[in-house]
Protein backbone atom coordinates (compact mmCIF):
# COMPACT_ATOMS: atom_id res chain seq x y z
CA UNK A 1 0.00 0.00 0.00
CA UNK A 2 1.09 3.22 -0.71
CA UNK A 3 1.68 6.11 2.72
CA UNK A 4 0.88 9.68 2.08
CA UNK A 5 3.25 12.34 0.97
CA UNK A 6 6.09 14.01 3.03
CA UNK A 7 5.51 17.42 2.94
CA UNK A 8 7.97 17.37 0.54
CA UNK A 9 6.68 15.33 -1.67
CA UNK A 10 4.16 15.67 -4.09
CA UNK A 11 2.12 12.35 -3.83
CA UNK A 12 3.50 8.50 -4.50
CA UNK A 13 3.03 6.32 -7.04
CA UNK A 14 2.53 2.84 -7.06
CA UNK A 15 1.88 0.51 -9.89
CA UNK A 16 -0.81 -2.70 -9.61
CA UNK A 17 0.68 -5.67 -10.30
CA UNK A 18 -1.80 -6.33 -13.31
CA UNK A 19 0.43 -7.21 -16.58
CA UNK A 20 -1.39 -5.60 -19.07
CA UNK A 21 -1.61 -2.37 -20.71
CA UNK A 22 -4.43 -0.77 -18.59
CA UNK A 23 -2.49 -0.59 -15.40
CA UNK A 24 -3.73 0.86 -12.20
CA UNK A 25 -1.97 3.96 -10.63
CA UNK A 26 -2.62 5.08 -7.10
CA UNK A 27 -1.80 8.63 -5.83
CA UNK A 28 -1.70 9.54 -2.13
CA UNK A 29 -1.77 13.24 -0.74
CA UNK A 30 -0.74 14.27 2.24
CA UNK A 31 -3.27 17.05 2.51
CA UNK A 32 -6.71 15.60 2.88
CA UNK A 33 -7.84 19.43 3.52
CA UNK A 34 -7.08 19.60 -0.13
CA UNK A 35 -8.48 17.61 -1.69
CA UNK A 36 -11.85 19.54 -1.80
CA UNK A 37 -10.64 22.24 -3.62
CA UNK A 38 -8.56 19.80 -6.17
CA UNK A 39 -11.42 17.13 -6.68
CA UNK A 40 -14.29 20.23 -7.66
CA UNK A 41 -17.54 20.93 -6.18
CA UNK A 42 -19.18 16.84 -6.67
CA UNK A 43 -15.75 15.53 -8.25
CA UNK A 44 -16.31 17.98 -11.20
CA UNK A 45 -12.67 18.57 -12.12
CA UNK A 46 -12.10 14.61 -11.99
CA UNK A 47 -15.13 14.39 -14.06
CA UNK A 48 -13.16 16.71 -16.57
CA UNK A 49 -10.39 14.92 -16.82
CA UNK A 50 -11.74 11.22 -17.15
CA UNK A 51 -13.51 12.98 -19.67
CA UNK A 52 -10.72 14.47 -21.69
CA UNK A 53 -7.95 12.26 -21.22
CA UNK A 54 -9.93 8.88 -21.30
CA UNK A 55 -9.27 7.43 -18.07
CA UNK A 56 -11.24 6.06 -15.00
CA UNK A 57 -10.77 7.92 -11.78
CA UNK A 58 -12.04 6.59 -8.34
CA UNK A 59 -10.98 8.93 -5.37
CA UNK A 60 -10.75 6.89 -2.02
CA UNK A 61 -10.15 8.96 1.26
CA UNK A 62 -6.65 10.57 0.56
CA UNK A 63 -5.94 8.45 -2.23
CA UNK A 64 -6.81 8.67 -6.20
CA UNK A 65 -6.57 5.67 -8.47
CA UNK A 66 -6.29 6.44 -11.96
CA UNK A 67 -7.17 3.53 -14.62
CA UNK A 68 -6.21 3.57 -18.44
CA UNK A 69 -3.86 2.96 -21.29
CA UNK A 70 -0.80 4.21 -20.09
CA UNK A 71 0.15 7.14 -21.58
CA UNK A 72 -3.27 8.91 -20.59
CA UNK A 73 -3.02 7.21 -17.16
CA UNK A 74 0.73 9.05 -16.72
CA UNK A 75 -0.73 12.06 -18.53
CA UNK A 76 -3.71 12.56 -15.71
CA UNK A 77 -1.07 11.80 -13.08
CA UNK A 78 0.95 14.47 -14.03
CA UNK A 79 -2.46 16.88 -13.94
CA UNK A 80 -3.73 16.30 -10.52
CA UNK A 81 -0.40 16.40 -9.23
CA UNK A 82 0.48 19.63 -11.30
CA UNK A 83 -2.87 20.94 -9.83
CA UNK A 84 -2.24 19.82 -6.32
CA UNK A 85 0.88 21.42 -6.38
CA UNK A 86 -1.20 24.55 -6.83
CA UNK A 87 -3.66 24.39 -3.91
CA UNK A 88 -0.69 23.54 -1.56
CA UNK A 89 0.56 26.86 -2.88
CA UNK A 90 -3.33 28.41 -2.07
CA UNK A 91 -4.41 29.12 -5.25
CA UNK A 92 -7.09 28.79 -6.78
CA UNK A 93 -8.49 25.68 -8.71
CA UNK A 94 -11.54 26.06 -11.24
CA UNK A 95 -12.41 24.80 -14.22
CA UNK A 96 -10.35 27.27 -16.95
CA UNK A 97 -6.90 26.26 -14.49
CA UNK A 98 -8.06 22.23 -15.13
CA UNK A 99 -8.04 22.89 -18.56
CA UNK A 100 -5.10 24.59 -18.81
CA UNK A 101 -3.25 21.53 -16.99
CA UNK A 102 -5.08 19.53 -19.23
CA UNK A 103 -3.63 21.19 -22.31
CA UNK A 104 0.07 21.83 -21.09
CA UNK A 105 0.17 17.85 -20.63
CA UNK A 106 -0.80 17.42 -23.89
CA UNK A 107 1.64 20.06 -25.31
CA UNK A 108 4.47 18.36 -23.58
CA UNK A 109 3.76 14.88 -25.24
CA UNK A 110 3.41 17.20 -28.54
CA UNK A 111 6.96 18.32 -27.76
CA UNK A 112 8.14 14.78 -27.25
CA UNK A 113 7.02 13.42 -30.37
CA UNK A 114 8.43 16.41 -32.38
CA UNK A 115 11.40 15.69 -30.88
CA UNK A 116 11.22 11.99 -32.00
CA UNK A 117 11.03 10.91 -28.50
CA UNK A 118 9.40 6.93 -28.06
CA UNK A 119 7.73 6.48 -24.69
CA UNK A 120 7.38 3.11 -23.89
CA UNK A 121 6.43 0.79 -20.75
CA UNK A 122 10.22 0.82 -18.94
CA UNK A 123 11.68 4.09 -20.35
CA UNK A 124 11.33 6.76 -22.84
CA UNK A 125 14.06 6.43 -25.68
CA UNK A 126 15.63 9.33 -26.98
CA UNK A 127 17.32 10.11 -30.93
CA UNK A 128 20.91 10.31 -30.40
CA UNK A 129 21.64 11.44 -33.66
CA UNK A 130 19.65 13.82 -36.23
CA UNK A 131 19.54 10.44 -38.69
CA UNK A 132 18.02 8.50 -35.29
CA UNK A 133 15.10 11.45 -35.19
CA UNK A 134 14.22 10.95 -39.40
CA UNK A 135 14.14 7.18 -38.91
CA UNK A 136 11.37 7.39 -36.09
CA UNK A 137 9.29 9.87 -38.21
CA UNK A 138 9.99 7.89 -40.71
CA UNK A 139 8.70 4.91 -38.68
CA UNK A 140 5.42 7.03 -37.29
CA UNK A 141 4.40 8.57 -40.74
CA UNK A 142 5.02 5.03 -43.32
CA UNK A 143 3.75 1.81 -43.72
CA UNK A 144 6.81 0.43 -44.85
CA UNK A 145 10.74 1.42 -43.63
CA UNK A 146 13.71 0.13 -44.25
CA UNK A 147 16.79 1.36 -41.90
CA UNK A 148 20.07 0.14 -43.65
CA UNK A 149 23.39 1.33 -41.75
CA UNK A 150 26.64 -0.63 -40.10
CA UNK A 151 26.32 -2.16 -36.50
CA UNK A 152 25.60 -0.02 -33.41
CA UNK A 153 23.49 3.10 -35.26
CA UNK A 154 20.30 1.86 -33.32
CA UNK A 155 18.14 0.61 -36.12
CA UNK A 156 16.87 -2.33 -34.34
CA UNK A 157 16.51 -1.07 -30.99
CA UNK A 158 14.67 2.04 -32.42
CA UNK A 159 12.29 0.13 -33.99
CA UNK A 160 11.46 -2.64 -31.37
CA UNK A 161 10.83 0.72 -29.25
CA UNK A 162 8.46 2.24 -31.35
CA UNK A 163 6.89 -1.60 -31.59
CA UNK A 164 6.52 -1.56 -28.31
CA UNK A 165 5.24 1.95 -28.47
CA UNK A 166 2.44 1.15 -30.42
CA UNK A 167 1.45 -1.71 -28.88
CA UNK A 168 1.05 0.31 -25.20
CA UNK A 169 -0.88 2.90 -27.25
CA UNK A 170 -3.08 0.29 -29.00
CA UNK A 171 -1.95 1.51 -32.41
CA UNK A 172 -1.57 -2.11 -33.10
CA UNK A 173 -2.86 -5.48 -31.46
CA UNK A 174 0.78 -7.58 -31.63
CA UNK A 175 3.85 -7.27 -32.54
CA UNK A 176 5.83 -9.70 -34.95
CA UNK A 177 9.98 -10.23 -34.87
CA UNK A 178 11.47 -11.69 -37.30
CA UNK A 179 14.81 -12.47 -38.73
CA UNK A 180 16.35 -14.64 -41.47
CA UNK A 181 18.08 -17.99 -39.56
CA UNK A 182 21.29 -17.66 -41.30
CA UNK A 183 24.02 -18.96 -40.37
CA UNK A 184 27.17 -16.88 -39.90
CA UNK A 185 30.14 -19.72 -40.74
CA UNK A 186 27.77 -22.49 -38.91
CA UNK A 187 25.37 -25.04 -39.44
CA UNK A 188 21.99 -25.24 -37.59
CA UNK A 189 22.12 -29.00 -38.06
CA UNK A 190 24.60 -29.14 -35.60
CA UNK A 191 23.54 -27.45 -33.18
CA UNK A 192 21.72 -29.01 -30.02
CA UNK A 193 17.86 -29.46 -29.05
CA UNK A 194 15.03 -29.25 -31.32
CA UNK A 195 13.94 -26.03 -33.71
CA UNK A 196 13.16 -23.40 -31.35
CA UNK A 197 16.32 -24.30 -29.50
CA UNK A 198 18.11 -24.25 -32.97
CA UNK A 199 17.31 -20.72 -33.81
CA UNK A 200 16.71 -19.08 -30.39
CA UNK A 201 20.19 -17.82 -30.71
CA UNK A 202 19.62 -16.08 -33.92
CA UNK A 203 16.40 -14.21 -32.41
CA UNK A 204 18.27 -13.28 -29.31
CA UNK A 205 18.65 -9.47 -29.90
CA UNK A 206 15.21 -9.29 -30.42
CA UNK A 207 14.39 -10.75 -27.52
CA UNK A 208 17.06 -8.17 -25.44
CA UNK A 209 15.15 -4.75 -27.00
CA UNK A 210 12.01 -6.42 -26.00
CA UNK A 211 12.54 -6.91 -22.27
CA UNK A 212 14.66 -3.52 -22.46
CA UNK A 213 11.47 -1.65 -23.84
CA UNK A 214 8.81 -3.97 -21.35
CA UNK A 215 8.77 -5.31 -18.07
CA UNK A 216 9.21 -9.13 -18.00
CA UNK A 217 6.01 -9.80 -17.08
CA UNK A 218 4.55 -8.30 -19.86
CA UNK A 219 6.89 -9.73 -22.41
CA UNK A 220 6.20 -13.14 -21.01
CA UNK A 221 2.51 -12.95 -21.06
CA UNK A 222 2.42 -11.42 -24.28
CA UNK A 223 4.48 -14.30 -25.92
CA UNK A 224 2.04 -16.88 -24.22
CA UNK A 225 -0.68 -15.16 -25.86
CA UNK A 226 0.60 -14.40 -29.31
CA UNK A 227 0.29 -10.68 -28.49
CA UNK A 228 4.39 -10.80 -29.25
CA UNK A 229 5.73 -13.48 -31.70
CA UNK A 230 9.33 -13.84 -31.99
CA UNK A 231 10.27 -16.25 -35.10
CA UNK A 232 12.21 -16.58 -38.38
CA UNK A 233 11.67 -15.99 -41.11
CA UNK A 234 10.60 -18.98 -42.77
CA UNK A 235 7.64 -19.40 -40.52
CA UNK A 236 6.25 -16.44 -41.91
CA UNK A 237 4.96 -17.98 -44.92
CA UNK A 238 1.32 -18.01 -46.27
CA UNK A 239 0.54 -15.49 -43.68
CA UNK A 240 -1.38 -12.36 -43.77
CA UNK A 241 -0.03 -9.80 -40.72
CA UNK A 242 -2.77 -7.54 -39.64
CA UNK A 243 -3.01 -4.90 -36.93
CA UNK A 244 0.38 -5.80 -36.37
CA UNK A 245 3.97 -4.06 -36.45
CA UNK A 246 6.42 -5.84 -38.09
CA UNK A 247 10.26 -6.16 -37.90
CA UNK A 248 12.44 -7.96 -40.27
CA UNK A 249 16.15 -7.89 -38.91
CA UNK A 250 19.31 -9.09 -40.43
CA UNK A 251 17.62 -8.53 -44.04
CA UNK A 252 20.50 -8.32 -45.80
CA UNK A 253 20.59 -12.40 -45.15
CA UNK A 254 17.15 -13.27 -46.94
CA UNK A 255 17.01 -14.00 -50.96
CA UNK A 256 15.15 -11.92 -52.87
CA UNK A 257 12.36 -14.54 -52.93
CA UNK A 258 12.48 -14.22 -49.41
CA UNK A 259 12.34 -10.75 -49.37
CA UNK A 260 9.06 -10.57 -51.40
CA UNK A 261 7.25 -13.24 -49.41
CA UNK A 262 7.97 -10.99 -46.35
CA UNK A 263 7.02 -8.06 -47.66
CA UNK A 264 3.62 -9.17 -49.38
CA UNK A 265 2.45 -10.43 -45.46
CA UNK A 266 1.90 -6.88 -44.65
CA UNK A 267 -2.26 -6.51 -43.35
CA UNK A 268 -4.62 -4.07 -43.05
CA UNK A 269 -3.31 -1.64 -40.03
CA UNK A 270 0.04 -3.11 -40.10
CA UNK A 271 3.43 -1.55 -40.36
CA UNK A 272 6.59 -2.85 -41.21
CA UNK A 273 10.33 -2.07 -40.66
CA UNK A 274 12.90 -4.06 -42.26
CA UNK A 275 16.36 -3.15 -41.06
CA UNK A 276 20.12 -4.49 -41.96
CA UNK A 277 23.68 -3.58 -42.81
CA UNK A 278 24.38 -4.41 -47.02
CA UNK A 279 28.14 -4.63 -45.23
CA UNK A 280 27.89 -8.24 -43.34
CA UNK A 281 26.13 -10.37 -46.07
CA UNK A 282 26.25 -14.09 -44.27
CA UNK A 283 24.65 -15.69 -47.90
CA UNK A 284 27.06 -17.92 -50.31
CA UNK A 285 28.83 -16.30 -52.71
CA UNK A 286 27.91 -14.22 -55.56
CA UNK A 287 24.29 -14.84 -54.27
CA UNK A 288 21.98 -11.72 -54.27
CA UNK A 289 20.99 -10.23 -51.06
CA UNK A 290 17.05 -10.00 -51.08
CA UNK A 291 17.51 -6.09 -49.09
CA UNK A 292 19.96 -4.79 -51.97
CA UNK A 293 17.14 -5.83 -54.36
CA UNK A 294 14.41 -4.47 -52.59
CA UNK A 295 15.68 -1.05 -51.96
CA UNK A 296 16.24 -0.65 -55.77
CA UNK A 297 12.81 -2.08 -56.64
CA UNK A 298 11.13 -0.55 -53.64
CA UNK A 299 12.76 3.26 -54.21
CA UNK A 300 10.20 6.10 -54.18
CA UNK A 301 7.17 3.81 -54.22
CA UNK A 302 4.62 5.59 -52.04
CA UNK A 303 4.28 4.88 -48.63
CA UNK A 304 7.24 3.52 -48.21
CA UNK A 305 10.16 5.34 -46.65
CA UNK A 306 14.16 4.63 -46.79
CA UNK A 307 16.75 5.89 -44.06
CA UNK A 308 20.45 5.43 -44.36
CA UNK A 309 22.62 5.23 -41.64
CA UNK A 310 26.07 5.85 -41.56
CA UNK A 311 29.27 5.76 -39.43
CA UNK A 312 28.68 9.19 -37.84
CA UNK A 313 25.31 7.57 -36.51
CA UNK A 314 26.66 4.73 -34.36
CA UNK A 315 25.97 5.05 -30.84
CA UNK A 316 27.84 1.81 -28.97
CA UNK A 317 31.53 2.53 -28.19
CA UNK A 318 33.49 4.94 -29.64
CA UNK A 319 35.96 2.40 -31.15
CA UNK A 320 32.94 0.51 -32.98
CA UNK A 321 32.51 3.80 -35.32
CA UNK A 322 36.58 3.08 -36.25
CA UNK A 323 36.15 -0.04 -37.05
CA UNK A 324 33.73 0.21 -39.23
CA UNK A 325 35.46 3.00 -40.95
CA UNK A 326 38.27 0.79 -41.02
CA UNK A 327 36.65 -1.56 -42.72
CA UNK A 328 34.42 0.36 -44.74
CA UNK A 329 38.38 1.81 -46.18
CA UNK A 330 39.50 -1.20 -46.72
CA UNK A 331 36.30 -2.25 -48.82
CA UNK A 332 36.88 0.73 -50.74
CA UNK A 333 40.25 0.41 -51.61
CA UNK A 334 39.18 -3.74 -52.71
CA UNK A 335 36.86 -2.67 -54.84
CA UNK A 336 38.75 0.00 -56.16
CA UNK A 337 42.05 -2.39 -57.26
CA UNK A 338 39.77 -4.48 -58.90
CA UNK A 339 37.52 -2.23 -61.07
CA UNK A 340 41.50 -1.22 -62.69
CA UNK A 341 42.12 -5.23 -63.46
Amino acid sequence: MNSPVSAAQLATLKSANQPDDRDTITLAFDDNRLLSLLFGEHDEHLALIEHRMVVAITPRGNRVSIRGLAPARDGAKNVLAQLYQRARRGLEINRGEVEGAIRMNQSVHDKEASEGTVRTRRKLVMPRTPMQKNYVEAIRKNELVFGIGPAGTGKTYLAVACAAEALMNGEVDRIILSRPAVEAGERLGFLPGDMKDKVDPYLRPLYDALYDMMPAALVTKGLAENQIEIAPLAFMRGRTLASAFIILDEAQNTSPQQMKMFLTRLGEGSRMVITGDPSQVDLPYGATSGLEDALRILKGVQGTEQIKFTTSDIVRHALVGRIVAAYDRLGAKVKSLTQQK
